[in-house]
């Protein structure tokens, strides 16, 4: 497992250029699979569930989680499945802790 995991977000208080080229690259290295960067802006999973109820308790998860952080993914619930897509909303673009909070949402499947 990633060393992701055993990192704490930090609120990013703008005025710092997203991530983009070799360092998002290295980053995505160490996520699990599934995840993708899609146009160096954020970061999206798609994770399956057999039912509502899994899909809604794991969306529960993630939610306490985000709350923990203190930075928040959008979700996208539907049955037996979860949409996550992560990135740094004040600078538009990608941090580590967006990396860091994709890790350990993986944790929680």
């Amino acid at each position: 497992m990633s060393n992701l995991t055993e990192k704490k977000c930090v609120p990013c208080r703008g005025g710092v250029p997203p991530l983009q080229g070799d360092e998002l690259e290295s980053l995505h290295e160490e996520l699990g699979k599934g995840w993708k960067i899609v146009d160096e802006h954020h970061l999206e999973k798609e994770y399956p569930f057999e039912n509502f109820r899994q899909a809604l308790d794991f969306t529960s998860k993630v939610g306490e989680l985000a709350e923990e952080e203190g930075h928040h993914p959008d979700i996208y619930l539907a049955w037996g499945k979860v949409k996550l897509l992560i990135w740094t909303h004040k600078i538009d673009g990608l941090t580590e802790s967006d990396f860091i909070l994709a890790a350990k949402a993986d944790t929680l499947y």
